[in-house]
């Protein structure tokens, strides 16, 4: 009798075909008939229980001790849906609450412990900084977005600010809405992408100071851009529900997929593995992952319910280890995967678990991190109702002191692949690789030229980019307003001097009038 009670059990473990499983389970569990939802909850998590060899199976998350936080920034109350946090191995930088216009901070990732509450600012925008990045290449040189509707460049001195910078680099206007996000291209030196309210995205060339092309493709807000390896190709999500890979020098949509099932919220490429991650929420409002084939986009290859809370979910893909991170805004946990080439192609790993919940998290780069230690990622977690900036160690447990090669394999480096011309002229070229065996210590030689330009209007396919948009919002005609001030002072400036050098002339002209032609 013992043995037929539990051979239904056994059998059920011995099923591999996840319809099979489905099936049975319908079937024979006293519950009474299922809904169509539970039944395909249980068929999709099928593979949780699943175990295979890896060797991040046991990869851990380490808070960093109170003395190597940051503590006592006032950390933005933005509810934007960006993370307000960049790092590299140098600074990081975390957009703050401020009145009167928009800010961030930038504070040495070796000067950690509480900060002076008149520490000084980047200020130099009119609304609010609502995405800041590092440039990949010039570890001092840092881009900002703003309600403003402007994207700035600015360079951070060595050892950081000693008095508040309000003077950026360059100040790139072209957007005729708020700008919300900016992404640096992977390769090249000097092209930044940004993307506006006005479901525009410009390509900038730093080189030249100006826009060079505008990808205008989207009927909506614009909430997310990722590039490929080589940065050929732009993947971006869409309010419109829409998802879509691009070719960023001809504006070209090559695959575009509508998630009506499956709302996209953010999307990641995948390394060089020809796929794409999105993150959003199914049709029953769980957060759901999906995993995308980037050649055909007609319905994604996995879907996998994640859970059933409402915040934003934040993906991270390490390329060199194939692990994806999962931070829920608003949550204290991050879950981590590996991405396989062969089915379930998701891997649930493990889950860091903490009480504080993140606004936003920022990622040290693969040449930031400690190797000594087995550390394979490690993020910046900003908790705002502490005012703490609290880094989180991702470790492979490892007893052996040696270089360990398998985890840090060849990564991506700090040298430009090609110039921003080089890139505009039709090439692409994969990264430059460096090893970090023994460690990072090698300074970048490049620096960083800024054109000297005026401020002009804006013209990119015949489109005038800085034309009069009506205001929609109180906000927006504020904003208007300081511009067509900043304008109004420039040309007063402008004119004072012309007259100036008008009066010199008149003068010269008189004394030359004086003269009489013998004593010439």
């Amino acid at each position: 009798m013992f043995s037929l009670a539990i051979s239904p059990l056994l059998c059920f473990y011995s099923l591999s075909n996840c319809k099979i499983a489905t099936q049975f389970i319908s079937t024979h569990l006293p519950d009474g008939p299922r809904t169509k939802a539970e039944v395909s909850s249980v068929a999709q998590m099928s593979w949780r229980p699943t175990y295979r060899s890896s060797k991040f199976r046991n990869v851990y998350g380490k808070v960093a001790n109170r003395e190597h936080c940051f503590d006592g920034i006032p950390i933005t109350k933005n509810v934007h849906d960006n993370h307000f946090c960049a790092v590299n191995s140098k600074f990081v930088a975390v957009v703050t609450e401020s009145a009167g216009g928009g800010s961030f901070i930038v504070i040495p990732v070796s000067q950690s412990g509480r900060l002076d509450s008149h520490y000084p600012k980047v200020c130099g925008h009119q609304g609010n900084v609502l995405d800041i990045k590092w440039n990949p290449f010039f570890e001092n040189i840092i881009a900002s977005c703003s309600e403003d509707t402007s994207v700035r460049v600015w360079e951070i001195p060595e050892g950081g600010l000693r008095r508040h910078m309000t003077e950026a680099v360059l100040e790139l206007y072209g957007h005729s809405r708020r700008v919300g996000l900016i992404e640096w291209h992977p390769t090249s030196s000097g092209i930044l992408f940004s993307a506006g309210y006005d479901y525009k995205i410009l390509i900038w060339n730093l080189e030249i100071g100006d826009p060079v092309k505008m990808i205008d493709c989207h009927t909506d807000v614009i909430l997310s851009m990722s590039f490929n390896t080589d940065g050929s190709l732009l993947a971006t999500s869409c309010k419109d529900k829409k998802l879509r890979v691009i070719e960023p020098r001809s504006g070209r949509v090559l695959q575009q997929a509508n998630c009506k099932n499956h709302r996209v919220n953010r999307v990641v490429f995948l390394g060089n593995m020809k796929r794409l991650l999105t993150t959003g929420v199914s049709r029953w409002n769980t957060r759901q992952i999906a995993l995308w084939d980037q050649e055909d986009l007609s319905m994604p290859t996995v879907e996998e319910d994640i859970d059933g809370l409402s915040g934003l979910l934040f993906p991270f893909y390490d390329a060199d280890t194939h692990m994806l991170y999962l931070a829920g805004k608003g949550d204290g946990n991050i879950r981590y995967f590996e991405i396989t080439t062969e089915k379930p192609y998701i891997q649930y790993l493990m889950e860091f678990r903490s009480p504080a919940p993140q606004k936003g998290l920022g990622v040290m780069p693969k040449h930031g991190l400690d190797v000594a230690a087995c550390e394979v990622y490690r993020f910046y977690k900003l908790v705002t109702l502490k005012g703490l900036i609290e880094p989180i160690s991702m470790i492979v447990p490892r007893r052996s002191d040696t270089y360990q090669e398998d985890i840090y394999p060849m990564t991506a480096g700090t040298q430009p692949a090609l110039s921003a011309s080089e890139w505009l002229s039709g090439i692409d070229r994969d990264p430059v690789l460096m090893s970090l065996k023994d460690g990072y210590h090698r300074p970048n030689q490049l620096v960083f030229k800024a054109p000297v330009k005026e401020k002009k209007t804006m013209v990119v396919n015949g489109i005038d980019l800085l034309e009069n948009v009506p205001p929609r919002t109180e906000n927006e005609l504020l904003r208007m307003f300081f511009r067509q001030q900043d304008e109004l002072r420039r040309l007063k400036e402008e004119l004072t001097t012309k007259d100036v050098r008008i009066r010199q002339l008149e003068l010269e002209l008189n004394n030359l009038k004086n003269v009489s032609p013998n004593n010439v």
